[in-house]
């Protein structure tokens, strides 16, 4: 087998990484093979049956479960409420 090394990965691209790996309990290189791995055949099929998808469901649904309740914010629940509200549109007509 071939090595490689790759120069230059982003901070915020290297964290990701060691997040997944340790998720799936994989090491580093380990991780990065998969992904690799995954990434080469989502390419190669462009049926869009699995829809590209590189993170497991699984997967997703943990780094969810670890970022919640990490949000900080200044403003009062009254004035994110607001702020979402007002960022709402009205939609269309319906007819059932």
């Amino acid at each position: 087998m071939a090595n490689l090394t790759i120069r230059n990965i982003p901070d915020s691209i290297l964290e990701q990484i060691k997040t997944l790996s340790t998720l799936d309990r994989r090491s580093m290189n380990g991780e990065i093979l998969v992904l690799l791995e995954q990434a080469v055949r989502s390419y190669q099929d462009n049926s869009g049956r699995f829809g590209n998808q590189i993170v497991s469901p699984e997967t997703q649904v943990e780094i969810w479960r670890r970022l919640s309740g990490t949000w900080e914010d200044d403003r009062s629940t009254e004035e994110i409420v607001d702020d979402i509200y007002s960022g709402r549109t009205v939609g269309r007509d319906v007819d059932l």
